[in-house]
């Protein structure tokens, strides 16, 4: 299977995050989950209800918990869900770097 994963510069998104006042974060949730579930293979993942979630009270937080656990499926470092979740409660700016991180070295492969 063929996964395509895009290279995505992160000085980048710092700019398009601050040029459209937070939007493209939605987009990169979407679209990273989408690369994820691909990655691993994940038929049940639903990227597109997690994202509309995100918009629901209390549905981020189970949003971000599926992320999450979709990361732990594709990480090569084996990063628990758990610690990426509290970490996203915490700072998610942190989630943001570890994971495009991975994904990056994903696309390189």
């Amino acid at each position: 299977m063929n996964v395509q994963v895009k290279n995505r510069n992160m000085w980048a998104q710092v700019f398009l995050m601050i040029i459209t006042l937070g939007f493209y974060a939605i987009y990169w949730f979407y679209q990273t989950a989408v690369e994820m579930a691909a990655l691993a293979e994940d038929h049940d993942a639903a990227p597109t209800l997690w994202t509309i979630l995100l918009f629901v009270p209390f549905g981020a937080i189970y949003s971000y918990y599926k992320y999450c656990e979709l990361y732990e499926k594709i990480s090569s470092e084996n990063m628990n869900r758990w610690i990426l979740f509290i970490l996203w409660i915490v700072f998610a700016p942190a989630v943001w770097f570890i994971v495009q991180t991975e994904l990056n070295k994903k696309a390189t492969i």
